[in-house]
């Protein structure tokens, strides 16, 4: 038997059938177990910030997995307490800021949903916001805060006590008041196809939270650890959350998440209120500070701000009548499309070995590791080029636009 018959008798029917069966990677690049080569331009969907195979990254998983892998939370590790200090600093949380260790972006937000429940300041607070097509995860918790319905429907009753609004300024100044406990949402909406907020939200939403003692719950799970440009796509706007969930990139590519908590919201939880077996491991631990570090020292923040500008020029500057807009800040980026014909431009894509993500009918998502560079966005030119003219040719689109 193939892989590919292999994973269809043995793998759960949750996913689709796989692209390829991958089998190394380096760099931007991985290859398939045919020997194919493919240009990864979504790393692990904006979890590989180094790439494939960073040497840093190989030499501290081999280092920590040679010594303690996992203690339980009866221990503490140094790696451990290092990466925590590292995030308190990294988010501005500062010497009141706390974090707490998980394993994903959905646990990470089903903490800060637990959290937002303890916010009871000012009375009873029974209400949670957060916004319509948004995306905060699987797990029942996290998919009641996700703004989609009909990734809810088939699971519902969820947890209740979640409204989802527009995401315009009006809709923030007409339903927050003191009622509500917290509002989450994400600084650009990624599962929707990297959609900006208005110009002045966040910053609106600062002020509201604050005048009733609403947490500010900012999901970074796709959009931290430079993704953007920034450290924290909430530092584009000059604000500062009451709390922040990571995943993702921290960790470039090894299970972790985190809440990390600002101010007196760092005193919200007590012992025994929430926790988990494998949070904060010293093998992801140490992981993730050597990942964290290499982009510190090597200023990629700074390389996702100047490629993310680079590379939305080459999309621009292919003049593709399949291409109407881009969106996003630094090295997460959505095109906007003017034909519904996302999910074949991204299978032309890879078949012209190039990795990218239809994240609707109408949506492109791309978000290649924080290393990329001259070289890879040539290539990526050369590739993306390929697919796009494979699809306007194909008769489907209109070339008339």
């Amino acid at each position: 038997m193939t892989w590919h018959e292999r994973y269809g008798v043995a793998m759960m029917k949750t996913l689709a059938p796989p692209l390829a069966v991958l089998v190394r990677g380096e760099g931007c690049y991985v290859w398939d177990d045919q020997g194919n080569k493919y240009l990864d331009f979504l790393a692990g969907i904006a979890v590989n910030s180094l790439g494939h195979a960073h040497p840093d990254m190989v030499a501290a998983a081999q280092k920590q997995i040679g010594t303690l892998a996992h203690i339980s939370n009866y221990f503490a590790s140094p790696s451990q307490i290092e990466l925590a200090e590292r995030l308190k600093r990294l988010t501005g949380a500062g010497d009141a800021g706390r974090v707490y260790f998980c394993n994903s972006g959905a646990e990470a937000n089903e903490a800060a949903f637990k959290l937002a429940r303890l916010n009871t300041a000012g009375g009873r607070r029974t209400r949670i916001l957060a916004l319509n097509d948004s995306f905060h995860g699987r797990t029942m918790g996290a998919l009641a805060l996700t703004g989609k319905p009909l990734m809810r429907a088939p699971f519902e009753p969820v947890p209740g006590g979640v409204e989802h609004i527009e995401t315009t300024i009006a809709a923030l100044e007409r339903e927050l008041d003191d009622t509500v406990a917290a509002l989450f949402l994400e600084p650009v909406k990624g599962e929707a196809g990297v959609i900006d907020l208005p110009d002045g939200y966040l910053k609106r939403a600062r002020e509201l939270c604050t005048e009733h003692g609403v947490l500010l719950i900012i999901d970074e799970v796709q959009t931290g650890a430079g993704r953007t440009g920034a450290w924290f796509a909430y530092e584009h706007d000059g604000i500062v959350p009451d709390a922040a969930t990571l995943a993702k990139g921290i960790g470039g590519g090894v299970p972790i998440g985190a809440l990390v908590t600002f101010g007196a919201t760092s005193d919200l939880f007590s012992r025994g209120q929430h926790g988990s077996t494998f949070g904060g491991n010293p093998f992801v631990t140490a992981t993730a500070n050597a990942v964290l570090g290499v982009i510190e020292r090597d200023d990629l923040v700074g390389n996702a701000a100047r490629r993310g500008e680079q590379l939305r020029e080459i999309i621009l500057g292919i003049g593709s009548p399949l291409i109407e807009e881009v969106r996003g800040r630094g090295l997460l980026l959505g095109i906007g499309l003017t034909e519904p014909v996302a999910l074949k431009l991204a299978a032309a894509a890879h078949k012209a070995g190039l990795i990218v993500n239809a994240a609707n009918e109408s949506s492109i998502r791309m978000a290649p590791p924080l290393i990329v560079g001259d070289a890879e966005l040539a290539d990526f030119e050369e590739r993306f080029r390929a697919a796009l003219e494979a699809v306007t040719s194909s008769g489907l689109v209109s070339t008339n636009r």
